[in-house]
């Protein structure tokens, strides 16, 4: 088990879990919870989304012209038109920039905070590395685990380079986190993606 690297006194922001290359399954144990790698039977929603081809259209007519070079473009371009839609077709409440304070290790800004009736989701954006990413939200994971109280037994997250998704979730109960194997690719995958969005944050999931 590789050893945390920073003392526990030390201040950390969820960005800088991303930034100091900081080993996954060391974070999680630093915070008293487990690491697993799965294929995750992620929840689907069964109903038909209308508004798919629309939205697989704009995305991939555009992809040609714009520059995917930094992490703001990605958002901008490739996850935003997503959530926007998921908030327009479905009232789903989104919040950007979600600030969350749990500790002097575990505080920062949420990307995105999606909160449904029986369920949550964050969901991280980052620039071309997946696995740093990865980190990153297990991190903001287990600060929302510690600082919401509703009766959810998984949380679920997924960090996203703008053309590819990873989903993780954090079991309540275990105290685990278990990273998907699975990768979503836009807009190769994007009807899978967004029927597991809904999944997650819709009762017919």
């Amino acid at each position: 088990m590789p050893n945390f690297p920073l003392a526990n006194h030390e201040e950390l922001t969820f960005t800088d879990y991303f930034k100091l290359k900081l080993d996954l399954e060391a974070v999680v144990a630093h915070f008293g919870y487990s690491l697993a790698m799965a294929q995750i039977s992620l929840p689907q929603t069964t109903q038909a989304i209308p508004w798919y081809a629309d939205l697989h259209q704009r995305i991939q007519s555009s992809m040609p012209y714009i520059s995917l070079t930094s992490e703001a473009a990605r958002r901008e371009f490739l996850i935003a038109p997503i959530l926007l839609d998921l908030a327009r077709y479905h009232q789903i409440k989104i919040k950007v920039e979600f600030p969350l304070e749990v500790s002097r290790q575990l505080r920062g800004s949420l990307d995105y905070y999606l909160q449904a009736t029986h369920t949550l989701l964050i969901i991280e954006a980052k620039h071309a590395d997946l696995q740093r990413g990865f980190t990153q939200l297990a991190a903001e994971l287990i600060a929302l685990d510690q600082w919401n109280r509703d009766p959810y037994p998984t949380l679920y997250g997924a960090v996203s380079i703008g053309n590819v998704w990873q989903f993780g979730l954090l079991a309540r109960e275990p105290r685990q986190i278990t990273q998907d194997l699975n990768l979503y690719r836009v807009p190769a995958d994007l009807q899978e993606l967004l029927a597991i969005l809904l999944g997650i944050l819709t009762e017919d999931g």
